[in-house]
């Protein structure tokens, strides 16, 4: 199955990320991992369609490759998809959603949270993923270095944040901080927490 790229939700221009950088990020470098989804699914279609698979081997082997290529640019493609579903909004989260009171109680209160998840994107080398934990049954801060590196499997991301250089050495040069400091400008938490309720509903629907 063809995987198709998805257009930016939001038509207006970010606080302190500019359209030069956005247009960049999703038309260039998603969309080349959304190219890329496709050609390893394609060559591993033919693998499962009965294809030779009497090589496959735990040092190297085409399946190997591909397999461990496929995970990389799924999750490039999806990660960046949740990082500018939350992109567009004035920033501001009202205290009447159910993601902003669960917040308050999982951290303590919004500014321990967003204190802590701004400093988990200075610590990682690639992504901040706030997740609902499907095992732990709450909300989870996860971070990671590569896009198949340090995801964990039954969380359901929530809010991601980009932290690699292409998402903002243009407008911020090495200044990861003060670009970590206009995402929150631009968060729209309405979509946010429509996210945590489908989490929630997913969890709910198992039990």
């Amino acid at each position: 199955m063809t995987y198709a790229s998805k257009p930016l939700p939001f038509q207006n221009e970010l606080l302190g990320i500019s359209k030069k950088t956005t247009d960049i990020h999703h038309d260039k470098l998603y969309a080349g991992y959304v190219a890329k989804l496709n050609e390893l699914g394609e060559k591993l279609m033919a693998f499962e369609r009965g294809g030779d698979l009497s090589a496959a081997n735990q040092t190297y082997s085409e399946l190997r490759a591909l397999k461990d290529g496929e995970t990389f640019a799924t999750n490039g493609v999806y990660l960046h998809e949740w990082y500018f579903e939350a992109l567009g909004g004035n920033g501001e989260a009202p205290e009447t959603l159910e993601v902003v009171d669960a917040i308050k109680k999982q951290f303590e209160s919004f500014e321990n949270f967003v204190n802590y998840f701004s400093a988990c994107g200075m610590a990682a080398r690639g992504w901040v993923v706030l997740a609902w934990d499907n095992h732990a049954q709450d909300l989870r801060v996860f971070t990671s270095d590569a896009h198949n590196q340090g995801g964990v499997w039954g969380a359901a991301p929530i809010l991601v944040l980009d932290v690699y250089e292409h998402a903002y050495f243009i407008d911020h040069g090495a200044d990861r901080k003060a670009y970590i400091l206009d995402f929150w400008k631009n968060l729209n938490w309405q979509k946010i927490n429509k996210l945590y309720l489908a989490a929630r509903g997913y969890n709910q629907k198992y039990d």
